[in-house]
């Protein structure tokens, strides 16, 4: 019997210059935020569909910035700024049942507190990512 492939890591990380992108594809809800602000760093037919070099990181680090969900993340090796949270902290119940959140927040997770700065948290209760929303539950029915 053949091995199965190990899986997928759910984030990817992408190099590009002074700035290191990384993707967890978990929290991805594709608001294309980042495909809209810039196609030719985040093009999803391409492979790999981030490609953030001979972009300046600080055009790519605000695209980053208006991902709601939190699946884009930045590190900057440039010496550039690291990402600032949003001040004062906003919550929003959204129509379909998310919460989105930015801020200076500290999100209790199955593995241990995590500091974030944008998160959708799941309002249903039946996300397979807790406590951060899949569409999954009955909220995924209102896309």
């Amino acid at each position: 019997m053949a091995a199965e492939p190990p899986p997928r890591p759910a984030v990817r990380s992408y190099d590009g210059d002074g700035i290191t992108v990384e993707y967890d594809v978990r929290r991805c809800l594709h608001a294309a935020e980042c495909v809209r602000g810039l196609p030719a760093v985040f093009d999803t037919g391409r492979k790999p569909w981030i490609q953030p070099g001979g972009t300046p990181a600080d055009d790519i680090a605000e695209v980053i910035h208006r991902c709601p969900s939190g699946a884009l993340q930045y590190h900057r090796d440039d010496g550039g700024p690291a990402e600032e949270p949003d001040t004062p902290t906003r919550v929003s119940l959204h129509d379909d049942g998310v919460l989105h959140l930015r801020g200076d927040l500290e999100v209790e997770t199955p593995d241990g507190p995590r500091a974030e700065t944008r998160v959708m948290l799941c309002g249903c209760g039946r996300t397979r990512n807790t406590p951060y929303c899949d569409h999954s539950g009955p909220c995924g029915a209102h896309n």
